[in-house]
């Protein structure tokens, strides 16, 4: 039976030891980096060994292809997509096109990763930056206006299904108040709870039909001012799950990140007792995914549920002109 984890890997090929790993344990995803990525041909054998692995043609293959700074598909071989804010501020003045820009770049996004047999991207990002925010979130954010977060967002999830990729929508319930950078350190919030409701809650709460979300490693001292969101019980129940109402797949941000402490294994404890249903182990050192494999027990109950429900989710892909897209993309784009 599948397991509660998603897994990165160490290089372009797998290791003999990551195969007979991921054979062993069985996780219910994997994650692609940069030092995983050379060419076309190489990314889809990847993904094809990956599968192999655990015995399913469809196992979520997750990747951060935001565009601007974040992007694991990177030029020449992948044409660059832009920073979220690029939208925002087109919207600004002309929100129709920024709208069918933002489609268009995500469905393009989608294209470039279905092409090589990614299935899942970690987008949108839907943080509410803060003037005094650290920059970790910066130009990801569309904007620093809900309205515009959720028109673009909702934009860009329909794009990336479209194209046959399924959402996470990032990082709920709000990273854009946090003053530091969460793979440096752990970042405290100290506004009051209903200030937390009215601003950064906003966006996650009004697309929180997106089929799978990641946790933000942040405390929000109103809330609970011992425990990140990603390890706290009472965030994701009364917030994440509560009042923001979002029921598909919650999947822990990087276990391997600074702003959490203690052991992996422990972390991953925390972060599924917490309520997490899948966590996220990213760095591909096998010595740490084998203590992560020792707390994440085989998918069932709720859990299982919600992630038979995300593989089911409609993607039927129809007829998509890739070229033409791009051409009509740029154009928006030099309009700007």
């Amino acid at each position: 039976m599948r397991t509660r984890a998603i897994y990165g890997c160490s290089g372009l090929t797998l290791t003999p030891e990551e195969r007979d790993f991921f054979q062993d344990t069985l996780p219910w995803g994997f994650i692609l980096f940069a030092r995983n990525i050379a060419d076309r041909d190489q990314v889809r054998a990847l993904c094809q060994a990956l599968r192999a692995c655990v015995g399913d043609d469809h196992a979520p293959i997750l990747i951060d292809q935001e565009g601007g700074r974040v992007a694991r598909l990177a030029p020449p071989e992948w044409e660059p997509r832009p920073a979220a804010r690029v939208f925002g501020d087109m919207y600004r003045r002309n929100p129709e096109g920024a709208r069918e820009a933002a489609y268009l770049n995500a469905r393009l996004i989608a294209h470039d990763l279905a092409e090589v047999g990614i299935n899942v991207d970690c987008l949108p990002v839907l943080d509410v930056p803060a003037p005094d925010g650290s920059n970790v979130i910066g130009d990801r954010a569309f904007s620093d206006d809900r309205s515009v977060i959720i028109e673009l967002g909702r934009t860009v999830i329909e794009g990336l299904i479209d194209g046959g990729v399924l959402p996470v929508m990032k990082h709920i319930p709000g990273h854009g108040r946090a003053t530091a950078d969460s793979h440096l350190e752990l970042p405290h919030v100290a506004a009051a709870g209903d200030a937390l409701s009215a601003v950064d809650f906003v966006p996650f709460r009004s697309l929180n039909a997106c089929p799978m979300a990641m946790t933000a490693h942040v405390v929000y001292e109103a809330l609970d001012n011992q425990r990140p969101a990603t390890t706290s019980a009472r965030v994701i129940r009364d917030v994440i799950r509560g009042e923001i109402g979002f029921e598909g797949v919650l999947i822990s941000d990087d276990l391997s990140m600074k702003a959490l402490t203690g052991s992996i294994g422990s972390r991953a404890r925390a972060a599924l007792s917490a309520g997490c249903d899948i966590v996220l182990h990213c760095n591909g050192r096998i010595e740490e995914m084998r203590e992560v494999a020792e707390f994440t027990g085989p998918l069932e109950g709720v859990t299982l549920k919600r992630t038979e429900a995300v593989l089911a989710h409609p993607r039927t892909v129809g007829p998509f002109n890739w070229v033409k897209a791009q051409r009509r993309l740029s154009e928006l784009l030099a309009a700007v």
